[in-house]
């Protein structure tokens, strides 16, 4: 494998007008340098906007084709009826207007690269004529039996998800491994972190260098606005809004004024302002669920102590039974497996279910004294491996993650997302204090 410096990755960047360094772009730059020499096809996926139309023509420039033709071909702009015919060409008569022969773009770049952009939107007879050339370098012109050659290079892109379309029938799967032998990702804007303040600062300076006026300037809350915004539209999204901004602000940009932009924008096109929801703090979750957990801890260990006790009375209607605790109602009656078993419950078989369901009319039957037996043992048998599984793995999770911080409250909390407060409360519950002989 090639290997390639920092140096060159900086050279063709700027080459291309690149602007970034977030590590997904770096990478994707990498690999475009270390497939380019090998003469396989490759699949560019990238949402719109992002940029995908610079790797064709990085690949093609430092591979052995560069003073071939590179043609770049956009799938989604050419009807479906005349797809076939842009891309491997027609005979004269082949169909209405057909007037002349024509040479297809396979034909003219016969040496060099081919670049399908959306190849999604390729027609299931121009997905087969691709395949061809792709495997054997022959197709067909429309109207024409005369089988030609061509040795060209497909770089394909797209914003879909390819093998979800082989799955529903849209896009051949024997085409997909065909395109897709080599795949560079190209990541959205909203994961690239300090990008966003790099693009947005280029494209000021480009707009007032354009429009000869003193560039517009951000602090840094409105960064933060910037870095905070979903952009669904990528770096074309974020060209349009400096474009805007620019036209209109003039001085230094602040955060109100970039989210104010950014409500216009998003209510004239009836789209919501989304932000990141990497930016979360989801610790109010986490607590929340902790405490849940212990809630039900508590609930569970409540009704074994009822099915243990066997101090319920029970009560039969239709194919449910009810467990009711003779000292007071339980606060969660109809927890699963011990609450109630209905016929669509794994404790108990169906047929067993519906041979008993009679016998439940009469709580003091033997039949019922039976089956009250059954449920009770079935009931703590899987609550106590419920309970002892949940409880284990929370001691062990909080006892590994008190080890690595020699015994401390703080970074431990902080490291599981809880409070301090809730960690101590579960080092008492566990018995752990001997680990916690720091704060």
């Amino acid at each position: 494998m090639a290997t390639i410096t920092a140096q060159k990755i900086k050279e063709t960047m700027q080459r291309y007008s690149i602007i970034g360094a977030a590590p997904g772009l770096l990478n994707a730059v990498k690999r475009a340098l270390i497939i380019a020499p090998i003469d396989i096809s490759v699949l560019i996926n990238g949402e719109n906007g992002t940029g995908k139309e610079f790797f064709p023509k990085i690949i093609h420039d430092n591979s052995p084709r560069k003073h071939k033709k590179y043609i770049a071909v956009n799938c989604g702009a050419i009807p479906s009826g005349t797809i076939s015919s842009e891309l491997f060409g027609h005979e004269r008569g082949a169909f209405t207007n057909a007037e002349t022969e024509h040479a297809g773009y396979f034909e003219v770049a016969d040496g060099g690269t081919i670049f399908l952009d959306e190849v999604a939107d390729l027609t299931l007879d121009a997905q087969a004529r691709l395949l061809r050339v792709l495997e054997s370098g022959e197709y067909l012109r429309v109207g024409s039996s005369k089988v030609r050659t061509t040795n060209v290079r497909v770089v394909a892109a797209t914003n879909r998800d390819l093998m979800q379309m082989v799955g529903k029938g849209e896009f051949r799967e024997d085409l997909f491994y065909r395109i897709a032998a080599i795949r560079i990702e190209v990541p959205p804007l909203r994961e690239r972190g300090e990008d966003i303040k790099m693009l947005a600062t280029k494209f000021s300076y480009d707009y007032a260098e354009a429009h000869n006026r003193p560039p517009l300037m951000f602090d840094e809350s409105a960064y933060r606005q910037l870095m905070a915004f979903h952009w669904s539209g990528n770096v074309r999204e974020l060209q349009s809004l400096v474009r805007e901004m620019s036209s209109f602000e003039s001085g230094i940009a602040t955060g109100e004024v970039v989210k104010r932009y950014l409500n216009q924008k998003n209510h004239s096109t009836n789209l919501p302002v989304v932000f990141d929801k990497a930016q979360h703090d989801y610790t109010q979750e986490r607590e929340l669920i902790f405490q849940l957990i212990l809630q039900m801890q508590q609930e569970i260990k409540e009704l074994k102590e009822v099915v243990r006790s066997g101090n319920y009375d029970t009560h039969a209607h239709g194919n449910k039974l009810h467990l009711t605790s003779n000292t007071g109602e339980l606060q969660r009656p109809t927890t699963p497996l011990v609450a109630h078993i209905d016929d669509n419950d794994e404790t108990i078989d169906q047929p067993q279910w519906q041979n008993m369901s009679n016998a439940y009319s009469d709580n003091h039957t033997p039949q019922a004294r039976h089956a009250i037996s059954d449920i009770r043992a079935t009931a703590v048998d899987v609550e106590e491996d419920r309970i002892k599984t949940l409880q284990d793995t929370e001691r062990e999770v909080i006892t590994t993650a008190l080890e690595r911080n020699h015994g401390k409250r703080k970074p431990t909390a902080e490291e599981l997302g809880i409070s301090e407060r809730t960690l101590y409360r579960k080092i008492k519950e566990y018995g752990l204090e001997y680990r916690n002989n720091r704060k």
